[in-house]
């Protein structure tokens, strides 16, 4: 769960969102690989604080990155802006040659492209919609596999040697697909389907920057419990839009 660290001395880091968030976890993440110290305000579902719609009055969505009083949205721009204004800090997320920063920007828009709308719907009401959500993430899950070693140039993560852009962006997904495959019984990552991302998946997960923010599955499943609830409980609700970024 996201807590936040010390904010540097003199410098205002601060992020807003809210825990369960993939979007918000990618952003966690990165500050920890950049070892930045940050305040994390916490948003309320169902709720927009003042501090979020002053600071995404476009979207008005989360995640949202304040650094010395200046609003940067939408999380994949946000990892790009923290690796270029702290380059000297820590670890560098993106790719350092343009080609391989143009295949990792590619595949982190497909996944964006997929995963959310799959994962909403496995998590979801709709008993019907699951089983086309199911095949989309498997296809997806598949062609990543198939791109991790020409990504990665036979090292242990996309990025190569550590954890990097496109390690961030399929990455902040798997609290929530490990909560789905224990709420519904299927099995997304498949030692015998896509036995190089379920590798991945685990050194991924187990480096220190990712545990810090990354919710377990059993937390998401008491929150996924906790809004089905609530859908239950106002049946008009649960035609509502939910944004991809909005969670």
């Amino acid at each position: 769960m996201i807590l936040g660290r010390m904010a540097a001395a003199g410098e205002e880091v601060k992020l807003v969102g809210r825990w369960a968030s993939p979007f918000v976890v990618r952003v966690g993440i990165a500050l920890n690989l950049k070892g930045l110290g940050y305040e994390f305000s916490h948003e309320e579902r169902g709720k927009k604080s003042e501090l979020l719609l002053k600071s995404n009055p476009v979207y008005e969505m989360i995640p949202v990155l304040i650094h010395d009083g200046k609003p940067i949205c939408e999380s994949m721009i946000i990892l790009e802006y923290i690796d270029e204004v702290w380059a000297s800090v820590g670890r560098s997320i993106l790719p350092a040659d343009p080609y391989d920063r143009a295949i990792a920007r590619f595949w982190a828009a497909y996944i964006d492209d997929k995963f959310p709308s799959s994962l909403r719907t496995l998590r979801g009401l709709n008993e019907e919609a699951k089983a086309e959500a199911e095949e989309q993430l498997a296809n997806a899950l598949q062609l990543l596999e198939d791109a991790f070693p020409k990504c990665s140039k036979g090292k242990d993560f996309f990025g190569g040697e550590t954890i990097g852009y496109l390690d961030i962006a399929l990455g902040c997904y798997l609290g929530w697909i490990k909560a789905i495959e224990k709420m519904t019984g299927i099995k997304a990552l498949d030692e015998a389907k896509t036995p190089t991302l379920v590798g991945w998946a685990e050194r991924f997960c187990s480096g220190d920057a990712v545990k810090e923010v990354m919710p377990e599955a059993d937390e998401l499943i008491e929150f996924t419990k906790l809004i089905q609830a609530i859908m239950n409980a106002a049946p008009g609700r649960q035609n509502m839009h939910v944004s991809k970024n909005d969670r």
